[in-house]
Parts: structure tokens; C-alpha cells; sequence
């Protein structure tokens, strides 16, 4: 899909960074280090809690209000790698920087579920490298962009020591597994790494994630759904969760895992006080020219606590800021000293913090997957709810439990924007023949990727054959069969100008019956890539393309192998040359209209001219239905059993386009249908709250009580109260009520 209007482009590499601390902007340098129990800020120690936002996969305009939501929900630092093959497309070229970061994850490997991991193609070509190991051709090029970005952190100020926010680095990452099948030459690797970052002077701390051996000063830091298990490989080094994945379901489904993972994650605090943990705050949607790797859609990561229109997904928001909010209450006695260990039964235990200034903060829990039990802590009872663990900031009252969510769930649903006239589309089909001024030949099948170098994902495959007038088949008329072999990741086949049929599948082969004529034949592979590996020890050496054999069967002389023979190559799409997705290169074809327009024909171009969206609803997307490639499959074949929710569905209808890439009138959509849909089911959509709910338990623990009990201003329990509101610009239409015990069904059904 691609959006022109008035010239705005896709890509958007218009900034390096930008990334804020809570705080904004520091106007004071500060010194950062650390010790055994958590990161130092001018020898105050912190628990500071992250947040992960790829900026790539958002707007620039949608930054300020990502910002403000990541700081009411209570984080201290936001996170971000550094992809290179934004900045740097080129050798030697990397973009003007601007913005902001407080965590800069350099690598410069991301993974990320980003095309090549991060990586340039351009450094697969370096002569002599091999990524990722003991290797100079690579540690030169990984050195060079690694001191390009501390230079420009640097030169505008922005370390921590210099005033600005950068509060850590970060060298490598998730690299341990790697070290672990490389051996020796991983690990004198991961020691140069080591050694060149802390070499860079930055003044702040460096880390790598996922590696239990990090070397020297740098901190060793966990990544995953769940750390407990983890320690740091040095007494003198804190202990850090760089990544908690919060990924899970919806629905109840949702609930209890949300339960679950909040378990584990306050468990850490229990046991380990981390002293910085980084929550996968966004999920987000691609936005530039790339994919997220080989059949990776584009809208990224999976129920994270905001959503890709950066709206709140609750109550995992909500629950993740009553956490944020019940472990600050605890900060000054997480970061004093190491807990105390009281059993309070067979499956409970409190875990006792003590604050310098005296008095304390327990967390309580309850391992008991299926039945409360009732403790008694400091002569007071409490109720805790199997597989949960209760916040204490004062060894007394409870301001927040895992198992009891309190925040409101919201609904979310696509609604249809009124548009004037809807869209009006218009058709043009790729052609198969070849322009051969911009071909060239060669005898064999060439790797797409190595050819292309990534410039295009489609290359196009041609050859002749001559077949003769006395073949058997025209008599019997048993057509011959063509059989390619593709390493992936899909393949169009053509005989003389007529499609033959199309797959998609990593390592795929087409066998077909196909009609050939007395003479000349043309046949035409079009093998498309649907982006690059972005994990594993060798990925830069995987395959894509055609790579043979290439056979006709069923001929007088049995069968015939083609794989070489002369091949006529050319990159890319007619379309694509013409940049058919600008305004300007919009008007150099004659696009067919009204009934003519071609439906679910593969390898067409389709646009709408003109499109008005003068409403602000216009911010969301598109949706996307009965368009190719839209069903994943799981483990190979879809199975009902297997699915827990929206079954049978798409993985990706909803299409996020940012609100500042729209105009009131003079739109142009353009969309290059590759196996053959329908335009007409294409729909401009806003993504809004349809209903909220909560569940409030008689005796939920809330922070408002807490404090205003803590106050002395009251001096009895108090009960919690429901708090339910819409999103900006809504009003509550009409309240339902379930009941006051405990209702049947989830939120929208309750009975």
C-alpha cells in the first residue's frame, strides 16, 4: 500500500532519535553508575521503569502524545534500538539526526522483527565478513556506525554527564545464544564489543541483553517473558530486565494471563528488586518501505499496552500504571537492601524491605495456583488470591494485588468514516513481457537476493524454448508439466504472456500441466521476496529466489532440464519504475475505470484519486478484506482447536495510517495487489471505544485509599469505588449494571 498526498512521502527517516526522559530535558549534567542493587543517578539509587518505542513505527506526529501517555503511566526512561539500515541505506550516507533518547540501544543488530535484523544489505557485500563473530571486516563497519552515533549523542549534548537524558547504552544484542553455538570466536567477539563501547567515553553505563557472560563493566540484563530466574553474573552489577514481553490474548483469556504475567513480573521486584525493568509499551505498525522479516506483518507486536494508534489497550495500561505507581511507593526500601524471607504457609511467603529511615514495604504472595489463603502479617490478616502477590508500601495496607484488576477494559471496534463518495478505483496490470533495455542475460539461475542486493522484491525470471510441431502432447493432449524449484518466498508462472498459477511458502515448488504451442514459448517466473531473515547465526547467508532446477516433462524426449539455459533478468515492476504510487507517476499510464476495472486479478496496481476525508475520524487506517495473503496458518494448517480467539479471521486486515499523512481533499491511495483482490472491499475505518467495563472486588486495594488512610483523615476501611471513562471526545451513552456478586461472562456480555 502506498499513500501520496500533496507529495508527502512514505519513508520516514526524518529523525534519528526520539525518545524522552519523564522529565523531558536535563539542564544539569548528572553522573550515572551503578552498584549491586540498582542504576545511580548523582549516587541516588533508582528503580527505573522503561518503556520500548521504535520510532520508525510510528509518525513523527504521534510522538508528543506517546510521550504523554508512557509518563502517565508511569515510566521513567523510554527505550529505542538504533536501525541502521534507516540511517545509514547506503555506505558512508547516514541521515541528519534529531531527537531525543534516554536507553539508546545502539547494537548496532537489533533483531526487532525488523528486515535483516537491522542490518544494511549493503554490508553482506563487504568482501572477507561474516557477521557477528570474530571477523574484521565486520567489526570495522560495526565500530565505524557505533562511534558515528556516540559522536552525534555527543556533539548535540544529549549523555546524560552532558545535561541531556541518555541514561544507558546498550552493545550487541540478545547475543548469548549466539556465543553459545559460535564458541570461541563469539566469545573473543562479545569480549572486543565489550571493550570497544566502554573504549566510546559516553560517561553512562553500557549493557547487553541476554548474555550471561557479558564481560568487564558491562551489565548483563534479561530479556523475556519471564526473569525470574535470572541474576547478574557479578555481585557489583545490578540486576536488569531490558525487555518484559507483555504479549498475550484477549478476552478473559487475556485477563488471566494478564494476571499471570504481573505475577511474574511483581515476583521479580519480590525477589530480585531489578533496578530497571522495560515494559514493550507499543504496539506498533511499519511505516517505512520495509518489511519486518520473512512473513512478518506489518502491524508489529501483539496486545501491548498501547496499541498501534497509540490508544490505550486497557485494563493492561491500567493495571501495568497501578503497578508502576505501588512499586514507586516502595523505591526508597527496594534500593536499601536485601529482603527479608518470613513464611506465612505452605504456598505463602512475605518478602520484607526495610527503609533507611525505618518502618518498611512486604510484598505477600500466594503460590497456590488455585485457592486464597488467609495470612497473618505483623498481627493483621489478609485474603490473597491464589497465584498473586500484594504490594505493602508500609507493611500494612495493601495498595495493589496482581490478580486484582481494577482497571477498566475497553472495547475497541473499526467504525466505517462517512466519506463523500467513497473511493473510486482505478486499474492497471503488470505485464509479463520484459523491457529489454533494462534486461540483461545470463546462462543459469542467479539468488534474488544477491542480485537485487534488496532494491526491489521481485525479479523477474525469462526464457525461451522451442517446441516441436511433431510433439507427441499435441496429438495425445496430455500437457506437459513444468516443475520450479524456489528457495522462496513466492512465485509467479507464466507461459506466452497467461498466468500458471501462483505459491507462497518458504522453499515452495510449482509442478502444472501448461499449454505450449508449435515454435517459440516465452516462460516467465516472477519471484517475489517477502522480506529478509532477521535472526539466527547465519542468516545473512540465506536464499531466496529461483534457484532450479527448472524442468519441462512430458516432452518426446522425456525430460528437460532448463536451469541452464540463457536467462533474461530484470529488477522490479513496471510499476515500480514509474513510481505509480506518486501523484506524478500516477499519470504517466492509462489506468482502466468503471467496469473494466480488473477484480482479483493478480499483479495490479489499483488507485483512488481524489478521496476526501475532512473529518478527524480520518486518523486511523484501512481496512483490508478479501485480499490475498491475509490467513496465517498455525503449525502448518489451520486447526479451530488451536484458536482461542477471532478464528478463521485474517492476521492483519487494519492498515494504521497516521492522521498527518491525509489532507481534508486531494488524496491519492494507490495499492499493488500481488495474488489478486477485490478493491471494493477496501474501506477507510476509525478505531474508537465501543463500551467499558470493570470488576471491583469488595476489598480491591487502591492507592487512593491507601494514601488518604495513610493520611489519617480516615480512620476505617474504605471501599473501592468504580471508575469508568471514554475516550477523548466521547460521552457515556448508557450504563449497564450486572450484578453485585460475581457475574457470568466477560466485558460486553455479562449476565
Amino acid at each position: 500500500m502506498a499513500i501520496d498526498s500533496n507529495s508527502k512521502l512514505l519513508v520516514m527517516w526524518n529523525g534519528l532519535f526520539v525518545v524522552l526522559l519523564a522529565s523531558w530535558f536535563s539542564s544539569v549534567s548528572s553522573s550515572v553508575s551503578y552498584d549491586s542493587r540498582a542504576i545511580t543517578i548523582n549516587g541516588q539509587r533508582r528503580i527505573l521503569i522503561s518503556g520500548s518505542i521504535h520510532y520508525p513505527r510510528s509518525s513523527p506526529e504521534m510522538w508528543p502524545d506517546l510521550i504523554e501517555k508512557t509518563k502517565e503511566g508511569g515510566l521513567d526512561v523510554i527505550q529505542t534500538y538504533v536501525f541502521w539500515n534507516g540511517h545509514e541505506p547506503a555506505p558512508g550516507k547516514p541521515v541528519k539526526q534529531a531527537g531525543l533518547n534516554v536507553h539508546l540501544r545502539i547494537g548496532p543488530y537489533v533483531c526487532a522483527e525488523w528486515n535483516f535484523g537491522g542490518f544494511p544489505v549493503w554490508l553482506k557485500y563487504i568482501p572477507g565478513i561474516n557477521f557477528r563473530t570474530d571477523n574484521g571486516p565486520f567489526k570495522v563497519q560495526m565500530q565505524n556506525f557505533t562511534k558515528k552515533i556516540v559522536d552525534v549523542m555527543k556533539a548535540e549534548r544529549l549523555l546524560e554527564t552532558q545535561g541531556g537524558p541518555i541514561i544507558l547504552s546498550q552493545i550487541e544484542n540478545e547475543y548469548g545464544p549466539m556465543e553459545y553455538e559460535l564458541g570461541a570466536p563469539a566469545k573473543a567477539y562479545s569480549d572486543w564489543a565489550a571493550k570497544m563501547a566502554v573504549d566510546l567515553g559516553t560517561g553512562v553505563p553500557w549493557i547487553m541483553c541476554k548474555q550471561d557472560d557479558a564481560p568487564g563493566p558491562i551489565i548483563n540484563t534479561c530479556n523475556g517473558f519471564y526473569c525470574d530466574y535470572f541474576s547478574h553474573n557479578k555481585a557489583y552489577k545490578p540486576k536488569m530486565w531490558t525487555e518484559a514481553w507483555t504479549g498475550c490474548l484477549v478476552g478473559q483469556f487475556l485477563i488471566d494471563l494478564l494476571k499471570t504475567w504481573h505475577f511474574q513480573l511483581q515476583g521479580l521486584y519480590k525477589k530480585e528488586d531489578p533496578s530497571l525493568i522495560t515494559i514493550c509499551i507499543m504496539e506498533e505498525q511499519i511505516l517505512a518501505e520495509l518489511l519486518g522479516g520473512p512473513f512478518i506483518a506489518t502491524s508489529y507486536d501483539y496486545d501491548a499496552p498501547l496499541d498501534e494508534y497509540g490508544l490505550l489497550r486497557q485494563p493492561k495500561w491500567g493495571h501495568l500504571k497501578d503497578l508502576h505507581r505501588a512499586i514507586k511507593l516502595c523505591e526508597p526500601a527496594l534500593v536499601s537492601g536485601d529482603p527479608t524471607l518470613m513464611q506465612l504457609g505452605i504456598d505463602q511467603e512475605a518478602h520484607v524491605f526495610n527503609y533507611k529511615s525505618g518502618g518498611c514495604a512486604a510484598f505477600l504472595a500466594d503460590y497456590d495456583t488455585n485457592s486464597f489463603a488467609k495470612v497473618a502479617f505483623r498481627d493483621m490478616h489478609y485474603n490473597l488470591p491464589p497465584w498473586s502477590i500484594s504490594i505493602l508500601p508500609d507493611c500494612k495496607h495493601t495498595v495493589y494485588n496482581t490478580a486484582r484488576v481494577g482497571a477498566q477494559i475497553a472495547q475497541k471496534k473499526m467504525v466505517p468514516v462517512p466519506m463523500h463518495g467513497g473511493f473510486s478505483w482505478q486499474a492497471y496490470t503488470e505485464e509479463s513481457a520484459l523491457d529489454v533495455d533494462s534486461t540483461f542475460t545470463m546462462v543459469g539461475l542467479l539468488e534474488q537476493i544477491n542480485t537485487t542486493r534488496d532494491s526491489t522484491d521481485y525479479l523477474w525470471y525469462t526464457t525461451d524454448i522451442e517446441i516441436d510441431p511433431s510433439e507427441e502432447f499435441f496429438k495425445n493432449g496430455k500437457s506437459p508439466v513444468l516443475s520450479v524449484l524456489s528457495a522462496g518466498h513466492a512465485l509467479h508462472v507464466f507461459i506466452n504472456g497467461s498466468s500458471y498459477g501462483s505459491l507462497e511458502f518458504p522453499k515452495l515448488t510449482f509442478s502444472d500441466g501448461v499449454n505450449l504451442r508449435a515454435g517459440i514459448n516465452k516462460i516467465s517466473l516472477l519471484s517475489i521476496a517477502v522480506g529478509l531473515p532477521n535472526v539466527g547465526p547465519h542468516f545473512k547467508t540465506w536464499n531466496a529466489s529461483v534457484l532450479g532446477p527448472v524442468t519441462l516433462n512430458g516432452l518426446n524426449e522425456g525430460r528437460k532440464d532448463l536451469s541452464w539455459k540463457k536467462w533474461t533478468y530484470k529488477f522490479g515492476l513496471k510499476g515500480e519504475a514509474l513510481n505509480l504510487h506518486s501523484l506524478s507517476g500516477s499519470l504517466t499510464v492509462e489506468w482502466a475505470q468503471g467496469s473494466l476495472v480488473a477484480q482479483r486479478k493478480p499483479l495490479t496496481w489499483y488507485k483512488a484519486n481524489n478521496f476526501q476525508c475532512s473529518s478527524r475520524k480520518c486518523s486511523v487506517g484501512f481496512r483490508y478484506e478479501k485480499y490475498g495473503k491475509s490467513v496465517c496458518n498455525y503449525a502448518g494448517y489451520y486447526d479451530e482447536n488451536k484458536c482461542r480467539t477471532n478464528c478463521g479471521e485474517a492476521s492483519q486486515r487494519w492498515y494504521h495510517v497516521p492522521r498527518s499523512w491525509l489532507n481534508p481533499t486531494g488524496n491519492l491511495l494507490v495499492v499493488f495487489e500481488v495474488w489478486g483482490g477485490d478493491p471494493n472491499w477496501i474501506s477507510l475505518v476509525w478505531r474508537e471505544t465501543d463500551g467499558v467495563c470493570a470488576d471491583i472486588h469488595e476489598w480491591q486495594p487502591t492507592l487512593m485509599n491507601y494514601q488518604m488512610q495513610a493520611s489519617g483523615k480516615v480512620d476505617k476501611a474504605l471501599r473501592p469505588k468504580v471508575h469508568l471513562e471514554c475516550d477523548a471526545g466521547q460521552k457515556i451513552s448508557a450504563v449497564k449494571f450486572a450484578s453485585f456478586g460475581t457475574p457470568d461472562g466477560e466485558c460486553g456480555s455479562y449476565s
